[in-house]
């Protein structure tokens, strides 16, 4: 039973990762929890993101795979990819998803309401199509967020988003990406391995921001090798249909380029917290100038009843990190210790081709926290493309603190990165030493054991010349 004042104990807003692990979590400990949903269980990463987008990175990955195959003796023919099919078959496998997330609440006692919810105060929730409030004792704002375009572009109407990609009539010919963050470039490549022809229009100079500038190069040099056109520098200025009634478009740059007979134009410059409409206003919890909850390192808003988990908060926007932050506030609201899940030290991946594994603290981060940071860095082409016509590459980088030798961040690009790092990201949060590292033995023939055989130090070709 509820507490008598209120419905519900809990009441959770968004049936994402976050929520739903907060909201079994809770109806575990015996508490009344109900979730509100207003599309599908599953959130972001199941519906709209990580599962799908993989599964596009796996479909597209095979054009490689099928040319490398002769090399060692398979003749595969001419090999023909058909989009509705795999389409067809990965929104399937991603509606068995959903169902499970909605059957594991139901198995854990929460009850799932297919509705909008918006706040009304505090400890008062609107379900939006039923027109009926409930109240709660606590309420968990695990909304996420939603991609976002420039809504002053001339065209607009004629853009989609990442989340139309998924369910695309027919593969496009010509397709344009704006944005250079991880999901434009992932996608950009998805697209240029099914053979679709991909230009990618990026404002800045090299894509991923936010990374440690090696990866950045890497990955950029690989949209290059990939045929994708990397136009920097410039965003959208216009778009519009190339007649009445046609299907393609035209699309113009700032910088005076016009690139024509585009299929589909996207929008992949970020997201933002999805909380407009919500009624934040209405319970008094605060939001920054993007628009996402302020929220104390117990995922606690300002409001002492309600707090908010996962991507709404804008702090590290990944799905296993919104899964803890769930975990760590029902440790803490029900649970007998307050439990502060710790964001530092996360490792993290993006699936370009080859794809990008990543933890700690890029080398531009280290020198200003640390100051004096020994690098060692690995550039070669893994054994498996050596003997093929399209050899990969593979770049390892280490940054370790002077000071005590501790491994402080690792950043790879090559197959297998996500992976390797996962492994690799237990020895960075334990703090293990470079020593420790180079005390491990190597696992050979693989590209991993470059991690413990690393030696040198990596001097900068300027330096190397004045010694």
């Amino acid at each position: 039973m509820a507490d008598h004042e209120f419905d519900y104990d809990l009441f959770t807003i968004g049936a994402g990762s976050g929520g739903v692990r907060a909201s079994r979590l809770s109806a575990m400990k015996g508490k009344k929890v109900a979730v509100a949903e207003e599309y599908r269980p599953g959130g972001t990463c199941v519906i709209r993101g990580c599962v799908p987008k993989k599964y596009m990175v796996y479909a597209s990955n095979f054009s490689k795979s099928f040319k490398q195959a002769k090399a060692y003796g398979w003749d595969v023919g001419e090999p023909e990819f058909n989009w509705t099919q795999f389409r067809d078959t990965m929104n399937a496998e991603v509606d068995r998803l959903s169902g499970i997330y909605a059957r594991n609440l139901a198995n854990a006692g929460v009850e799932l309401i297919e509705d909008r919810a918006e706040l009304e105060g505090p400890n008062t929730i609107r379900l939006v199509n039923q027109d009926r409030t409930v109240t709660a004792k606590h309420i968990l704002i695990a909304v996420g967020g939603a991609p976002n375009k420039d809504e002053s572009l001339k065209g607009v109407e004629h853009t989609i988003t990442s989340n139309e990609l998924f369910h695309l009539p027919e593969l496009p010919k010509h397709i344009v990406i704006a944005g250079g963050g991880y999901i434009a470039v992932e996608f950009a490549q998805v697209f240029a391995g099914l053979g679709v022809e991909t230009c990618l229009v990026y404002r800045g100079e090299t894509v991923l921001r936010g990374f440690d500038d090696d990866v950045r190069t890497a990955v950029h040099e690989g949209l290059k090798e990939a045929g994708v056109r990397v136009i920097t520098h410039t965003v959208f200025d216009k778009i519009e249909l190339t007649d009445e009634g046609a299907k393609t478009k035209r699309v113009t740059l700032k910088n005076g380029d016009v690139i024509e007979d585009v299929d589909q134009v996207v929008f992949a410059i970020g997201r933002d917290p999805y909380t407009e409409g919500l009624g934040l206003e209405n319970a008094g919890v605060e939001v920054n100038d993007k628009g996402a909850i302020k929220v104390d390192e117990y995922s606690k808003t300002n409001v002492d009843n309600i707090y908010a988990v996962g991507d709404v908060t804008d702090r590290v926007n990944l799905t296993p990190v919104a899964i803890r932050e769930g975990a760590a506030f029902v440790d803490t609201v029900y649970g007998d210790t307050p439990n502060a899940y710790d964001h530092a030290t996360i490792p993290s991946a993006v699936f370009t081709q080859p794809p990008v594994g990543t933890v700690g603290l890029t080398e531009a981060e280290a020198r200003h926290e640390y100051g004096e940071v020994d690098i060692y860095k690995s550039q070669f082409r893994p054994m498996k493309g050596i003997i093929t016509d399209h050899p990969d590459k593979m770049m390892m980088k280490m940054i370790v603190r002077q000071s005590d030798q501790v491994v402080i961040g690792v950043h790879l690009v090559g197959d297998d990165s996500p992976e390797i790092i996962q492994a690799v990201g237990i020895a960075v949060k334990a703090g293990l030493t470079k020593a420790q590292f180079d005390a491990t033995c190597a696992v050979h023939p693989s590209v991993a054991e470059e991690l413990v055989t690393m030696k040198e130090k990596w001097i900068p070709p300027e330096l190397r010349a004045a010694e």
